[in-house]
């Protein structure tokens, strides 16, 4: 028999974790599994609904790994299909959480919804209790800010951090993660336009190309390649000093490091936005600006 929990559960933020340790202790004074059932891809993204700008926290690999560490024993990723879109919340309950999964608790979230006819959690009640379903609430977790003000609303959830990630928020977004904001790919070949003006980057390509990436920007990252971790600072943007129609750019400066890694993992992790992207009048002036930005970096980490 089982706990289970289920949903998307992207960024695997403070409240999921707070839900998911409700999760654990009940699975443990029961003596069963603690089991996540979750589903790839999004639901939007098959059901079309805003699909084209949704952006994800998570990619399905980060989001199991970060589950497992937190003490889950089991996780079960779903196809979401359009098929599977069409199951009630009465089906969802009795065929896949109790028949397939042999669960006998539900740890119920406090805006979770499941079956194309669930409208709220309160919903899912009355069909837990004729299934012989117990449900556990852990109820809401207050969302709160770096700046120690008050919260912003009355729970963390995906879309607020994905709404201050496309503001440059990298701060208030890790205050909800529970940790900092990670991008993770592929170091690619650019324009060497940096190492022209002595500050090489590392050009991103994305393994997961639905993550959200913050807004344009320069920031005070930590980055991990070749089994280390060093100092940077990331520019994410269009490079407008120097291409007027170029595509949106990852490239981050590792500071005190000389390596060649293309081809090779980056990892980047956001601590802090120092400034806007912009148009400078000249290549000098940019390069005075990326002195400015690394003197930055250094103070903030």
């Amino acid at each position: 028999m089982a706990v289970v929990a289920t949903g998307f559960f992207d960024g695997v933020h403070l409240g999921h974790r707070h839900l998911i340790e409700t999760l654990t202790d009940e699975a443990h004074k029961r003596d069963a599994q603690s089991l996540i059932v979750t589903f790839w891809p999004h639901p939007r993204n098959v059901l079309q609904n805003g699909a084209r700008e949704l952006r994800l926290l998570t990619s399905q690999q980060e989001k199991n790994d970060l589950l497992l560490s937190l003490g889950v024993d089991r996780v079960e990723v779903l196809d979401f299909t359009k098929e599977f879109s069409t199951l009630t919340m009465e089906q969802y309950v009795r065929d896949v959480l109790i028949g397939r999964y042999g669960a006998e608790c539900l740890v119920l979230g406090y805006d979770n919804r499941m079956g194309r006819d669930c409208r709220s959690a309160e919903d899912l009640l009355p069909v837990c209790a004729a299934a012989g379903l117990e449900v556990v609430r852990p109820g809401a977790v207050p969302c709160s800010r770096p700046d120690g003000g008050s919260p912003t609303v009355g729970a963390i959830s995906s879309t607020l951090i994905r709404n201050a990630l496309s503001e440059g928020r990298v701060d208030e977004a890790a205050s909800m993660l529970g940790r900092p904001y990670r991008l993770h790919g592929v170091v690619v070949a650019g324009k060497q336009l940096g190492r022209r003006l002595g500050y090489p980057t590392a050009n991103m390509q994305l393994y997961e190309p639905l993550k959200a990436i913050p807004s344009p920007g320069v920031y005070a990252v930590w980055a991990q390649t070749l089994g280390g971790r060093f100092k940077g600072m990331c520019n994410i943007g269009y490079r407008p000093t120097v291409d007027e129609n170029a595509a949106l750019t990852i490239e981050t400066h590792l500071l005190d490091f000389d390596e060649d890694i293309y081809g090779l993992d980056l990892t980047i992790d956001f601590m802090a936005r120092i400034r806007q992207e912009r148009k400078f009048d000249s290549l000098e002036a940019l390069s005075a600006q990326l002195g400015e930005d690394k003197r930055t970096v250094g103070r903030i980490l």
